[in-house]
């Protein structure tokens, strides 16, 4: 029982029950709980919906303007609102019941789909008509993000509040894994149009669950009496009171500079890049070699998930994090230099499974260190820098690949990330909590 380990110490954190060290953590802990198992299958199923909707949009766009500034558009659209917005959704997520505003954001996903499939069937698709749809998109899922971290707390609660976090990825692993395969079976099946008529569906199931589901503030575990009164929204405003109430707690600040530094200088932008390094690799045409490439690291978080999982191993630490994510970047330097390629592949798969664990680490200790009452908004903070920062990594991949080469540029941007990470080491170290 170790009370000093935790910094803006809530009831969700008492030293008897809720501190995740302690007890011994089950294998799959958080699917011992029944609301957990239905949220994971509901929420897994909007994932890969999500995924679906971006194949079949991504595929029409193309189809119809051959525009990449329409598909750089695309990329700001989808990050750019949680670097602006999340804080503000995690706000509303405090305020409101999280259940409702998880809903709101599926609404902006099935109108999407909807809105994509009619211009679809009528053919009448306009280049500004597919930019407020992508917007629209990119707004769902700043609204289910922050929401959805607080509602699987209310679920499990902080003694398994690892265990949640890490399926909670998986899924959304998994709807990035067979979303793409799922989404081209149903454009054969049933055509652009339809299909992504019939992905509105695949929403559904989650918001359904969400009607009646016993949890969010009426059944919140929490008593009023001893935490603080829910916070009245400042709009932008929030952000830097957010940033001011979080400074003093060096655990959630450098989990939140790490999820920053990472998806600024390298985020997923070697995706984009992944047809030039499967040409230099031997293996550019579009076959089985290269379509490996592109799911290896999502097979590797997928394994992460799973594995981890299944015998409770990393536990939440600040300082196992970070050596995750030095490790990482070990991985995608390798990657980025390599020749041979299966090599490449065992490195894609390797960055996969510790971008999951760390990642999904950093979350949980977010969580765990923020005070109950502004949960909502520290989760949006992290968002904003773990996902939101993500619109800008093709400057420092792509700019600089113009320039080093691709190789070069991945490779660099992984070492200004491991320098990055040892000055957090640094910075963290003489007051750390939880060592």
């Amino acid at each position: 029982m170790r009370a000093c380990n935790i910094v803006h110490r809530d009831p969700d954190l008492s030293e008897t029950n809720d501190t995740p060290s302690a007890v011994p953590q089950q294998s799959f802990a958080a699917l011992r709980h029944p609301g957990f198992r239905a949220y994971f299958i509901t929420s897994a199923l909007a994932m890969m919906a999500d995924s679906i909707e971006h194949v079949i949009s991504y595929w029409m766009m193309f189809q119809k303007f051959h525009s990449p500034a329409l598909g750089g558009f695309a990329v700001l659209a989808h990050w750019l609102p949680f670097l602006l917005f999340s804080v503000i959704s995690g706000a509303l997520a405090d305020r409101f019941d999280p259940r409702r505003i998880i809903q709101l954001g599926m609404g902006l996903f099935i109108s999407a789909s909807l809105g994509w499939g009619y211009f679809f069937i009528t053919d009448s698709l306009q280049m500004w008509q597919a930019m407020v749809l992508l917007v629209i998109h990119g707004f769902s899922g700043v609204l289910w993000s922050p929401a959805s971290q607080l509602l699987i707390h209310d679920i499990v609660g902080a003694q398994h509040l690892q265990s949640a976090v890490r399926l909670n990825a998986t899924s959304r692993w998994l709807g990035l894994l067979f979303g793409p395969a799922v989404g081209a079976g149903i454009m054969l099946a049933l055509g652009p149009a339809h299909g992504i008529l019939f992905n509105a569906l695949i929403y559904l199931p989650l918001v359904l669950w969400l009607w009646k589901a016993p949890y969010g503030p009426r059944y919140r575990k929490e008593s009023r009496k001893e935490s603080a009164p829910p916070r009245a929204m400042r709009g932008f405003a929030d952000i830097v009171t957010t940033i001011r109430d979080i400074a003093g707690n060096r655990p959630i600040v450098s989990m939140v500079l790490l999820a920053g530094g990472a998806s600024l200088f390298v985020g997923n932008a070697y995706h984009a890049q992944m047809p030039e390094f499967a040409h230099d690799l031997g293996h550019g045409d579009a076959d089985l070699t290269y379509s490996l490439l592109l799911t290896a690291d999502a097979a590797g978080a997928l394994i992460a998930g799973l594995v981890l999982e299944s015998r409770g191993l990393l536990q939440a630490r600040p300082r196992t994090a970070f050596m995750l994510a030095l490790l990482w970047c070990c991985a995608i330097g390798g990657f980025a230099m390599a020749s041979i390629y299966p090599l490449a592949l065992a490195l894609l798969f390797a960055a996969g499974f510790l971008e999951l664990s760390f990642n999904a680490m950093a979350q949980t200790l977010v969580q765990l260190h923020a005070p109950g009452h502004i949960r909502g908004r520290v989760i949006g903070l992290y968002n904003m820098s773990g996902l939101g920062m993500r619109a800008f990594s093709g400057v420092t991949v792509g700019l600089m690949g113009s320039v080093l080469g691709i190789h070069w540029s991945l490779a660099m941007s992984a070492i200004a990330l491991f320098a990055a990470i040892i000055g957090l080491l640094a910075f963290t170290r003489p007051g750390w909590p939880a060592r």
